[in-house]
């Protein structure tokens, strides 16, 4: 898959080709992806962790879902 700018509307082939890496498992592919989700608020965590609060100028992630 190709990488998306921010806010980019996800297209029907991307849709299609995570559907087609899990053999047409749509939990599998539904799976997969919250783990990748919860797997970058947890680095996203992280790096708030290590970050000074100068350094974003005090920015914080937002955690809201859309």
């Amino acid at each position: 898959m190709r990488e998306q700018p921010i806010c980019e509307a996800v297209e029907d082939d991307e849709r299609a080709e995570v559907i087609a890496y899990h053999r047409g498992d749509t939990h599998a592919a539904i799976d997969t992806l919250l783990d990748d989700i919860r797997h970058l608020r947890r680095q996203l965590a992280l790096t708030e962790g290590a970050m000074s609060r100068g350094m974003a100028r005090g920015w914080r992630p937002s955690y809201h879902r859309d």
